[in-house]
C-alpha cells in the first residue's frame, strides 16, 4: 500500500493548459510498482509538451526519482523502500530488432523511453505518485544524492550520445549550446578523452556555468568559427555536438566538422532542416543520431556521477512546487530564465 490516500499529478490537456488532478492512490499491476515520487526535473520536452500538447501522456514529466511505496505480485527485483528513477528495461530478447541480433535498440526499450508502450503511465512524474512498469524503475546507488537521482536521465541521455559519437582519444570536440544537455554532453567528452572542448553558448550565464566546470574554451556562437580554425590550423572540429535543437544550425554545424570528421545531433529540432546533401557526401561526414538511451546507459552514467567524475548537482538552479509548474514553463520559454535544471518537489 501507499503512504497516502490519494495522489495529484499535472497533465496536460490542450495546448498551453495544464490541469491538477486528484484520484484515489493507485496500486501496482502485478508486474509494476508504485514510486513516490520526490523530484521530477524540467526539460524542454516537457516545455514544447505543454505548449504543444503533442506528447506521450507519461512523457509529460519523465525526469523522475523517488521511492517505491508499493510492488506488484510478480516483482522479484525490486522492494519497497528502494530509491529508483525513471529509465528504461533491458533489451527484451523477442522483439524485431532483438531478434536479428539489434539489442542495443531492443523495439520494447525505445517504446518505453517514448512512453507508448501498452502499460505506460496515464501520466508523468509530475505527481505525487507513479506507478510504472518495474522494468523502467531503476535502483538508484546508494552514493547519489536525491538530487543528484533527479538529474540522472539527461545524464544517461548524454552518456549514450557521447558513447555512439565513440570520441578517439585527443579529439578535437565542440559542443553547441551550454544548456544542461550541452553541459553534461561536454562533461562525458572529457570523461571519453576529448583532447580540447570547445563551448560555444549564447547566454553569459550558460558560458558561465560552463566556465566553472572547468571548460576554457568557452565563446559566444560568434567567435566559434575563428577559435576553431585557430585551435586546428582551420582543419576543423573532429567531433561536433550540435545540442541546440535548432533546425537553422544543422548545416553551419556541418561546416565546421574536419572532412572525415563526425557531426553528432543531440538537440531535437521541432522543424525541417535544409542541409546540403553533396558537402556531406563530398567531405565524408559521419553524422550520428541519439535518443534516449539504453538499459545499461544509466548504469554507466550513475557510476560516473557517484565517482564525482561528473557533475550534475551543479545545474541544479531550482525547485518549485506542482502548483508553480505552469508560470515555470513560461519562465523556461521566455529564453531569458537564469535557469538551468529546476526540479519539482510534490510535496511543496
Amino acid at each position: 500500500m501507499t503512504g497516502t490516500s490519494e495522489r495529484r499529478y499535472v497533465h496536460v490537456v490542450a495546448p498551453g493548459t495544464a490541469e491538477t488532478s486528484v484520484d484515489a492512490a493507485p496500486v501496482p499491476a502485478p508486474d509494476g510498482v508504485v514510486v513516490d515520487i520526490r523530484y521530477c526535473g524540467i526539460c524542454a520536452t516537457d516545455t514544447h509538451g505543454y505548449s504543444s500538447a503533442a506528447l506521450p501522456p507519461a512523457v509529460f514529466g519523465h525526469e523522475w526519482t523517488g521511492t517505491i511505496s508499493a510492488v506488484g505480485e510478480n516483482v522479484t527485483t525490486l522492494r519497497v523502500g528502494q530509491r529508483v528513477v525513471a529509465g528504461v528495461g533491458p533489451a527484451c530478447g523477442v522483439c524485431a530488432q532483438c531478434g536479428a541480433g539489434h539489442a542495443a535498440h531492443c523495439d520494447l526499450a525505445f517504446a518505453e523511453a517514448n512512453g507508448i508502450t501498452d502499460d505506460a503511465p496515464a501520466h508523468g512524474g509530475f505527481a505525487t505518485t507513479l506507478t510504472v512498469s518495474a522494468r523502467r524503475a531503476i535502483p538508484v546507488l546508494d552514493a547519489l544524492s536525491d538530487e543528484e537521482a533527479a538529474l540522472m536521465e539527461p545524464a544517461t541521455v548524454t552518456f549514450h550520445a557521447v558513447k555512439r559519437a565513440a570520441i578517439t582519444l585527443g579529439s578535437t570536440v565542440v559542443v553547441q549550446g551550454a544548456g544542461p544537455i550541452g553541459l553534461l554532453t561536454a562533461q562525458h567528452a572529457r570523461t571519453a578523452g576529448a583532447g580540447r572542448i570547445l563551448v560555444s553558448e549564447p547566454s553569459s550565464a550558460r558560458r558561465t556555468a560552463a566556465t566553472d566546470l572547468g571548460f576554457t574554451d568557452v565563446v559566444e556562437p560568434a567567435d566559434l568559427a575563428a577559435l576553431l580554425a585557430d585551435v586546428t590550423g582551420g582543419l576543423g572540429a573532429d567531433v561536433l555536438f550540435e545540442c541546440t535543437g535548432v533546425a537553422a544550425l544543422m548545416q553551419p554545424s556541418a561546416e565546421l566538422v574536419r572532412r572525415g570528421g563526425t557531426l553528432a545531433l543531440l538537440g531535437y529540432p521541432g522543424t525541417d532542416s535544409s542541409v546540403s546533401y553533396g558537402d556531406w557526401q563530398s567531405r565524408e561526414l559521419t553524422v550520428i543520431g541519439s535518443l534516449a538511451y539504453s538499459h545499461e546507459d544509466f548504469l554507466g552514467a550513475m557510476t560516473l556521477v557517484a565517482e564525482g567524475r561528473i557533475d550534475v548537482k551543479s545545474l541544479h538552479t531550482g525547485t518549485i512546487g506542482l502548483g508553480e509548474l505552469v508560470e515555470m514553463f513560461a519562465e523556461l520559454d521566455s529564453g531569458t530564465s537564469r535557469h538551468a535544471k529546476v526540479l519539482v518537489d510534490p510535496s511543496r
